[in-house]
């Protein structure tokens, strides 16, 4: 499955292999196109660091979102695989969820005061964490569409890091 969105993605930019391993030497960070047509082909799996760089050459950080969810045994656990949305859609659905949660407060403190979490009290705190999980998934959704944007130089980047560095 691996192979098959790398090349997919490269055939949607109209690269070549080639074209793609010059950029990766441009960006000082060679990869061979023998390497990569094994890589796209599913005979040789992909590591972080080449994720990471056909991410950076392809403009796509979807593809290490895609990776952590889907291959790597760790993000398979702990990483949802994110979605990508409009900002409108990322900030209503922020807002709903953060409107659950202003309802859900009170009882999150009554559940969790005594460090205990009892039977009757379980369903409850079951509910209230998944809306955190939700909240925690369109924070990430947000980021993730940020991340598009500057790869897509709708943000202007110089700016966006100065201001988030500061």
């Amino acid at each position: 499955m691996a192979g098959t969105i790398f090349k997919e993605t490269r055939k949607n930019h109209n690269l070549t292999r080639d074209e793609v391993c010059d950029e990766a030497m441009l960006l000082n960070n060679p990869i061979t196109p023998e390497r990569l047509e094994r890589i796209e082909n599913g005979k040789f799996p992909i590591t972080p660091d080449e994720v990471m760089l056909l991410a950076e050459i392809y403009g796509e950080p979807t593809l290490c979102n895609r990776y952590c969810a889907k291959e790597c045994p760790i993000g398979e656990k702990y990483v949802p695989e994110i979605k990508v949305k409009d900002l409108t859609q990322i900030v209503l659905e922020m807002l709903s969820s953060l409107n659950s949660m202003k309802k859900s407060q009170e009882r999150l403190i009554e559940i969790t005061a005594d460090g205990i979490i009892d039977d009757d009290e379980i369903e409850d705190f079951v509910y209230i964490q998944k809306e955190l999980e939700h909240i925690s998934i369109t924070v990430e959704t947000l980021q993730l569409w940020v991340e598009q944007m500057l790869a897509d130089e709708k943000i202007n980047m110089e700016k966006y890091k100065q201001i988030t560095s500061e």
